[in-house]
């Protein structure tokens, strides 16, 4: 496997309908959004997304939710206790944070992917590997509408103490949604950081088929099947290393607004996606899942 040798920039278009695609738990995990009424998706939660669909595919994984664990470690420091390899270059004589950085990234794809910070208490070492593949929070086209609904739990979570018999109080709560909002988000591949961590052109194909699946396997109560789904990813793959074009000007080529004939979207076949076409740059547009 070769490293990767030219930049590469992508740009993604999801929808989300009824669903709560990211919740902010500083505002009651209400849909997250800016001050103008856009809807956001955070960088994290598409990167957890990301993660979510290397590991389905057979991909040794570092960062793993818990309820989602391939292995019997139940934290990143047990996994990483675990690697024998990576303990050789953690302490002791043999103590080498280049070596150690270079083994992580190694054993994870999502280590030499996104990048990591290693600092454990146990260890000599304490270093942070910087990942080439960077990722813009996604932003709706439009200000999104939220809805919330009060929910109640109306069943014992445990016997009552004092009368077995009775009935507890019912547990009020909130749930919310966006109705309707069309997504996109931004990112990049730098080659430089490429080298250093050893991503490679296949890892690159890995992070492609990812993003086009990225909310298979995804469902929860607050994004129930089919209410997110990826419609197109842009697919940009420079000449060189640096870039042909810088990554704002490349993601600017991708230029989206409503049909004339629509006032307000209400899918995401309502908006006209357009590639300004820049020289000697050709992009490549797949279908999500």
């Amino acid at each position: 496997m070769s490293t990767l040798d030219h930049k590469i920039d992508f740009a993604v278009v999801l929808s989300v309908r009824n669903a709560n695609p990211n919740g902010d738990p500083l505002n009651g995990n209400r849909p997250r959004q800016n001050y103008d009424g856009y809807g956001e998706i955070s960088d994290v939660c598409l990167k957890r997304k990301i993660r979510n669909r290397l590991q389905d595919n057979g991909e040794p994984i570092l960062v793993q939710s818990d309820e989602r664990r391939g292995d019997a470690y139940r934290s990143i420091k047990d996994r990483v206790d675990g690697n024998a390899e990576l303990q050789e270059f953690a302490k002791g004589k043999k103590q080498n944070n280049d070596l150690y950085a270079q083994v992580a990234c190694q054993s994870w794809i999502d280590v030499r992917s996104f990048g990591q910070v290693f600092a454990f208490s146990g260890t000599d070492v304490s270093i942070g590997i910087r990942g080439p593949v960077s990722i813009h929070t996604a932003v709706s086209l439009a200000p999104i509408d939220i809805s919330s609904m009060q929910i109640t739990k109306s069943v014992n979570a445990v016997t009552p103490a004092k009368d077995p018999n009775k009935k507890s109080s019912d547990t009020m709560g909130m749930k919310h949604r966006v109705d309707f909002g069309v997504y996109v988000f931004y990112g990049s591949i730098n080659t430089q950081l490429a080298e250093k961590t050893g991503f490679t052109h296949e890892d690159a194909e890995k992070i492609r088929e990812a993003l086009t699946s990225l909310f298979a396997n995804d469902s929860s109560s607050a994004r129930p099947d089919g209410s997110m789904e990826v419609h197109r990813v842009y697919w940009w793959e420079h000449k060189n290393k640096l870039g042909q074009y810088s990554s704002a000007k490349v993601h600017r080529s991708l230029q989206i607004h409503l049909k004339e004939e629509v006032s307000e979207a209400k899918s995401a076949e309502d908006y006209v996606y357009t590639i300004q076409p820049l020289d000697g740059l050709e992009v490549q547009e797949y279908e999500g899942l």
